[in-house]
């Protein structure tokens, strides 16, 4: 028979074995760089936050500030849900886990910290809506929707422990972020939406939520020894590997990792590649099938670059190149295995100029796909000069279909390259490189950038010039980045 002991003399014998191999103000030092770090930012970038979270002319009616509320709220659920919240440290995870201690104890620090993070975020959303909404509102609001981060924190700790909660629940939240992402595409349209009724108070709100906080929260603690080992274990790799990718500056670790749990959780078939199509590429179009729900995502997202109809140029440009990149880098996954493991290319007989143009053509009709809908929406809704701006897609889709390509095949961050000092300090080399790896192909989309700035109407002329340089730019870099005889993606 087992029985529970305490758990304070474990944590303290840990804190101990760590601190002998490790020094005590590491994390001290980690913190106080962080905090200062965000204050910087934050003056930095003081004239930006402003005009985000209290602009001079607010636009949003009362539809439309309960549209960003349900944006908010599923972002949060469906963030909190992909981290946990419910989670362990590694250590722990290895020494606690199963040793008898009281599981509430070892779990409800993570709570807490889920419940705080949830709080500053709603908090952060409701404030942010509270300034950017028409009518006006008393301040109490902002705790409201702190209270309601809470909530949504106590709410993602019981679909962890509850998988049949779980999927309802996450089903829910996706409705609500697609609810109200149509409903704010709709307002910057021109959609007139009605006035809502009489306003609640918001003190009974504030009161209302935060005692429904307290309850869930004294439930949400009695229930955290319901929560099974196997999803802890789940979420102490997702954070632990989310510290790593941070810490090391390798965003690679986490895209990896949830593309392998994604893959180990579905249930697959064997199936046959499309006979037309060359072997890399029938693998491509088959994975992409099997994806629905990131297709459907992609398509709906064509419409968000109508929330920047009001937005400086320059936003709606960056928008409209990134999401073509993003659309595009959908089954880059591949090509990025190939670039580490290239064995299954050599027993294929392929070379790596022969990969390069088998796996480009996906993302190339993906990027394609996304930039038309977006551009001809654009069009459709006089936000962009006279001119047919949808037959620039192909172009761009083109364009971001090797920047995608170029991105995956960057391989990891390259930490032994020299820092370069700075006034401010010395910069890693080796994270800068890898953040532009691809983005400086997107120099070839330069003369639809200028007419975008400069206001000018597509002309077919125009719309001639940057599909030749697309078509030449693309051309350039697969002759200048592979070699017709042996196989090497890495570049």
């Amino acid at each position: 028979m087992t029985a529970v002991v305490a758990l304070r003399p474990v944590r303290r014998w840990i804190r101990k074995a760590q601190a002998s191999h490790r020094d005590r103000g590491d994390a001290l030092a980690t913190v106080y760089t962080a905090v200062f770090s965000i204050a910087v930012l934050s003056v930095m970038a003081q004239d930006t936050l402003r005009a985000v979270f209290s602009p001079l002319v607010p636009h949003l009616s009362g539809v439309g500030a309960v549209a960003a509320a349900l944006c908010s709220a599923g972002l949060i659920h469906l963030a909190l849900r992909r981290l946990g919240p419910v989670t362990v440290t590694r250590p722990a995870a290895y020494f606690l886990l199963t040793a008898p201690v009281s599981r509430q104890r070892l779990l409800a620090p993570s709570l807490i910290t889920a419940a705080l993070g949830a709080a500053l975020a709603g908090g952060a959303a409701a404030f942010g809506i509270l300034g950017n909404a028409t009518a006006t509102g008393s301040i109490l609001l902002v705790a409201t929707g702190a209270l309601a981060g809470v909530l949504l924190a106590l709410l993602a700790s019981a679909a962890q422990s509850r998988p049949r909660l779980a999927s309802s629940v996450d089903t829910a939240a996706r409705i609500a972020l697609a609810v109200g992402l149509a409903g704010l595409v709709a307002e910057a349209i021109g959609w007139t939406p009605p006035a809502l009724g009489g306003e609640a108070p918001a003190l009974v709100l504030v009161t209302v939520t935060g005692a429904l906080a307290v309850v869930a929260f004294l439930l949400g603690v009695r229930d955290l020894a319901r929560t099974p080992n196997d999803a802890i274990l789940e979420s102490a790799k997702t954070t632990g590997t989310l510290a790593d990718s941070v810490y090391g500056i390798e965003p690679s670790f986490f895209a990896e990792m949830l593309e392998r749990r994604y893959w180990a959780s579905r249930r697959l078939r064997s199936a046959r590649l499309p006979h037309r199509l060359p072997p890399l590429t029938g693998q491509d179009l088959l994975l992409a099938r099997r994806r629905p729900a990131r297709l459907l995502w992609t398509a709906a997202s064509t419409a968000l670059p109508l929330l920047l109809i009001s937005a400086p140029r320059w936003v709606l440009v960056i928008a409209l190149l990134t999401g073509t990149v993003i659309a595009a880098r959908g089954t880059t996954a591949t090509i990025k295995t190939d670039a580490g493991n290239p064995v299954l290319l050599r027993m294929l007989g392929l070379t790596s100029r022969q990969v390069v143009q088998q796996r480009m053509w996906l993302p190339a009709i993906l990027g394609a796909a996304w930039a038309t809908a977006a551009l001809a929406l654009l069009q459709l809704a006089g936000a962009l000069p006279p001119g047919q701006w949808w037959a620039l897609g192909p172009a761009l889709g083109a364009i971001g279909g090797a920047a995608a390509i170029r991105a995956a095949r960057a391989g990891f961050v390259r930490n032994d390259l020299i820092p370069i000092d700075t006034p401010m300090g010395s910069v890693p080399t080796g994270p800068v490189v890898y953040a532009f790896a691809g983005l400086d192909l997107l120099l070839l989309a330069l003369p639809t950038v200028i007419r975008l700035f400069r206001d000018l109407p597509a002309t077919w002329s125009a719309i001639a010039v940057q599909t030749g340089l697309a078509a030449l730019g693309v051309r350039a870099y697969i002759s200048w980045t592979t070699d017709p005889e042996r196989v090497g993606l890495s570049k």
